[in-house]
Parts: structure tokens; sequence; C-alpha cells
């Protein structure tokens, strides 16, 4: 059974960074995509990074420049790092795998940026 558990969220102050991680377990990270995703209160989720198993990446326009995600797949993690952090970038932020088509969810690592 796969798990994906998040860490790295908190409180920071406009401008300030982060770094989230996702630990893996019960899969081989290097046959997954991965990705993080964010859900704001009274909005939808929406993507914000995935990475792919080859380390490809794509990012949402909002966070173009700013985030960078990558993957160690020996030590089964995947992390976000995000810079120049705004207040729009509070939400919750989920980890998210996809192996042989089956999607799995982390648990979510709330952001709260102040302004």
């Amino acid at each position: 059974q796969v798990q994906l558990v998040e860490s790295g969220g908190g409180l920071v102050q406009a401008g300030g960074s982060l770094r989230l991680s996702c630990a893996a377990s019960g899969g081989i990270l290097s046959r997954a995509g991965m990705g993080w995703y964010r859900q704001a209160p009274g909005k939808q989720r929406e993507l914000v990074a995935t990475i792919s198993p080859g380390g490809s990446t794509n990012y949402a326009d909002s966070v173009k420049g700013r985030f960078t995600i990558s993957r160690d797949n020996g030590q089964n993690m995947v992390y976000l790092q995000m810079n120049s952090l705004k207040p729009e970038d509070t939400a919750i932020y989920y980890c998210n795998g996809e192996w042989f088509r089956i999607q799995y969810w982390g648990q979510g690592t709330q952001v709260t940026v102040s302004s």
C-alpha cells in the first residue's frame, strides 16, 4: 500500500521561503509521476507542479520562477522549494503520486503566508 506523507508547512511572511517534503513508502518512487497540488479555502484543488519519472517538470503559471519541484528516488522523497512566497500561496499543499494509473494522495500540509 502506497503512502505519502508531507511535511515542512508552516507560517511565513511574504517574500519568505519554505521547503515541503513528501516521503513515499510502499512503492518504487522511480516508477511514479509525482506532483504537488494545493487547495485554498473555498477553492478547488489545483496543480502546482509535477515531475515525471524521467525528471521532466511542469509548473502552474502562478508559481513559475518561484517554486521548484525535485525528487530523490534513492531516498523516496519529493520536494517543493517555494521562494518569494505570496499571501495567495496560502493553502493546504498535497503530495500526489501515480503508480500504474492509480492516484495516491498525502494528508496535506498547511502553508500560510502573511502579508
